[in-house]
């Protein structure tokens, strides 16, 4: 399968942490909840996993490979306070301010 389109996604907080097994079909995502979130992939989809935070897909399909990147991303998306959560790489996190102290 020649792949053509890419969407890289970027796990940023403690202990969170991705892995792709039995050849890019299953992902699974430990994010903080008492259980690891398990994806199971689209045919025309591939799941790689680089370090343990940044997570690839890839395919030759744009529309599939688009929407199972944001339901990766839908499982944790990025907080506005600590910026914690799955972002794309390309993406930039605008944080608020939390409560100031008198």
């Amino acid at each position: 399968m020649e792949a053509k389109f890419f969407k890289f996604l970027k796990i940023v907080g403690v202990g969170y942490k991705a892995r792709a097994e039995s050849q890019g079909r299953l992902l699974y995502l430990k994010l903080g909840y008492s259980h690891e979130v398990e994806l199971t992939v689209h045919p025309a989809v591939r799941v790689f996993c680089f370090k343990n935070n940044v997570v690839c897909c890839t395919g030759i399909d744009k529309q599939r490979v688009h929407q199972f990147a944001a339901a990766v991303r839908s499982c944790k998306p990025p907080e506005v306070y600590k910026g914690k959560g799955i972002m794309y790489i390309d993406e930039v996190i605008k944080k608020k301010q939390g409560k100031k102290s008198k």
